[in-house]
């Protein structure tokens, strides 16, 4: 007899939750550190909390969910999860969908927000639980063996550095990043930024490597960044690349970004991840010219509740 059990994470299932976190998934980079360090390093007020799913004494998925923070639109949060292939169609996530929901419901959340795989099965369980589907992000690999495109000519007065030289101060990069994510493609108006929460979440993230995260630098001023991730081993991931309003149209993102994966190549890195919205022509349109090849896709979901 199978017995399901629909838990709190504990730190000792970071390599399980990891490991259905990546299944099926080569595009995914989060190391199993990763996952134990996010349940104690999230903003006030966001109630993170990561259940896990147990077949029979496994460990064999997981869901992470929260308030969605960094934002003035209340009563908005999220709920992301997954389970090993082996072990779908059990129970597994519905339980751990369950959990979450009822969590969130708790704090205030009258909209739940969820990344979905592309894939036939996994869509149509989001449907059949009531969600509703919407945009579609594109993910992009590179072979970091294989040559990157020779590098332009920096334009006068920019320097590419790597973020390890604002380790002292990181506000110049966070006010990069305050500007750009108001105009990422979504749902909700990214309009309440706050430094304590980039600076206890972003950019002391176990994965954040901050001498492979490269700041395009105008005159002396911190204009661009391509931030980065990576597994400790061979893999690379575009965690967010942002510029500034003001230094926009300058080629200045695709600059940092270049720069970043030739860092990487040079590190021993072999494979590099990134992942756009579908809508993003401009930053699609950098990858494809850095080389990167879409390899999977996602949609998101969302569902009222109550």
């Amino acid at each position: 007899m199978t017995t399901l059990i629909i838990r709190d994470f504990r730190p000792d299932d970071a390599e399980a939750a990891a490991a259905a976190h990546r299944a099926g998934r080569d595009h995914l980079v989060m190391t199993a550190e990763a996952f134990a360090w996010h349940a104690a390093h999230q903003a006030e007020g966001a109630h993170f909390r990561t259940f896990v799913a147990e077949l029979d004494g496994r460990v064999v998925g997981s869901v992470r969910c929260a308030l969605v923070t960094g934002t003035t639109t209340k009563g908005i949060g999220y709920a992301n999860g997954s389970v090993l292939p082996e072990y779908r169609r059990r129970g597994a996530f519905t339980g751990l969908l369950a959990a979450a929901e009822r969590h969130l419901a708790e704090h205030g959340v009258v909209e739940v927000h969820s990344w979905v795989d592309e894939d036939e099965d996994a869509l149509a369980f989001a449907r059949a639980r009531g969600f509703t589907e919407g945009r579609v992000a594109h993910f992009g690999g590179r072979d970091l063996t294989l040559p990157l495109p020779e590098a332009p000519p920096l334009p006068a007065g920019v320097e590419l550095r790597p973020a390890s030289e604002w380790a002292a101060d990181p506000y110049p990069i966070f006010v990069i990043e305050a500007d750009a994510i108001r105009d990422e493609p979504g749902e909700i108006e990214m309009d309440a930024a706050d430094f304590e929460e980039f600076l206890n979440g972003d950019w002391i993230h176990p994965d954040h490597d901050r001498d492979l995260t490269v700041v395009a630098v105008v005159d002396g001023e911190p204009a661009a960044f391509s931030a980065v991730h990576t597994d400790g081993v061979d893999r690379y991931w575009s965690a967010f690349t942002a510029c500034r309003r003001e230094y926009r149209g300058r080629g200045l993102s695709k600059l940092a970004k270049l720069e970043s994966l030739r860092r990487a190549r040079e590190a021993g890195l072999r494979r590099a991840y990134t992942s756009n919205d579908a809508t993003n022509a401009p930053m699609l349109a950098i990858n494809a010219w850095l080389g990167y090849e879409q390899c999977a896709s996602e949609r998101k979901f969302t569902k009222k509740l109550g």
